[in-house]
């Protein structure tokens, strides 16, 4: 193999994990980190990183992939600033939760050489908590990794290839789409089920006040409506502001469908609503012309 090192910038849940479940499954070579002094420390004290190096260019030399594992802002700052210093063997690749402004980005800094050194990822696993704290080894297990290469790019060959295996590896399974039809998907997906969760938890405490005891008589329904309100507004303020659009159409779509609900307690069309509900399966990776199975 020649993946011999790999760069991980930004430690924390999601690049922590990366770094674990490479260790846990075997990977040979050598993982560098790179984040503030003291996360640094505590991945390293995990075994989520063999070596720290703060200066993020720094951290790439003799690195064959550079995984971007920041929030998207940083992630098309780290684009613009790391590309052009980037050797032509040097994947650079990153598990932003958008996509179509970050493939813009890479192919304004890459030019003819984007589909060569950018791969653009994301990994569909997270939790509510943030931070190498809360990383683990198997976060990535039997969950999707979208990849969305760009025009005519293939992931078939060379470190490409070797890197898709590795995520592989740690059990991730990999689809393929466009960055646009990424972004529309994740909107309804992911996005529109975090602000779901964020308007019913300031809802309640509106309501409720914040130390009501909610959660305890709500149940199992309400705990997981409202468990990913906790997620930091730090990542979400760069997804909503890199796909704005997508997730603004969702929305309101949405918002018509609760007004329907509303409007309709006392009437059968209440049962037409919860009949079209139950039509939706558990989901599952499908395989069409806009998601592909790899």
């Amino acid at each position: 193999m020649s993946i011999r090192q790999i760069t991980i910038i930004g430690t924390g849940l999601i690049g922590g994990s990366l770094g674990l479940a490479l260790r846990k499954h075997k990977f040979k070579g050598k993982i560098i980190g790179s984040d503030r002094p003291e996360v640094l420390r505590r991945a390293k004290r995990s075994c989520a990183i063999d070596t720290g190096v703060a200066d993020s260019l720094q951290a790439c030399d003799n690195s064959d992939v550079v995984v971007l594992a920041t929030p998207v802002g940083t992630i098309i700052e780290l684009i613009e600033r790391l590309g052009p210093h980037l050797g032509n063997k040097v994947l650079l690749t990153d598990v932003g939760s958008t996509k179509s402004e970050i493939a813009t980005c890479a192919a304004k800094v890459f030019g003819d050489k984007a589909n060569k050194n950018f791969l653009a990822g994301h990994p569909m696993a997270g939790k509510e908590n943030s931070g190498i704290e809360s990383a683990h080894p198997d976060l990535f297990r039997g969950a999707v990794w979208f990849i969305t290469p760009m025009g005519g790019q293939t992931f078939r060959s060379g470190v490409a290839q070797e890197y898709v295996s590795l995520l592989k590896k740690i059990g991730a399974k990999i689809a393929a789409l466009d960055p646009e039809v990424h972004d529309q998907l994740c909107a309804w997906i992911s996005h529109v089920p975090q602000m779901i969760s964020t308007a019913l938890a300031a809802s309640l405490v509106d309501e409720y006040g914040e130390d009501a005891p909610l959660l305890e008589s709500g149940g199992r329904a309400l705990r997981e409506m409202t468990r990913i309100a906790a997620s930091p507004y730090s990542m979400w303020r760069d997804i909503a502001l890199t796909n704005k659009k997508s997730i603004a159409e969702a929305l309101l779509k949405l918002e018509q469908r609760l007004a329907h609900i509303r409007e309709n307690l006392d009437t059968r069309e209440l049962e037409e609503e919860f009949s079209r509900a139950h039509r939706l399966r558990s989901p599952t990776v499908q395989t069409s012309s806009k998601l592909r199975s790899s």
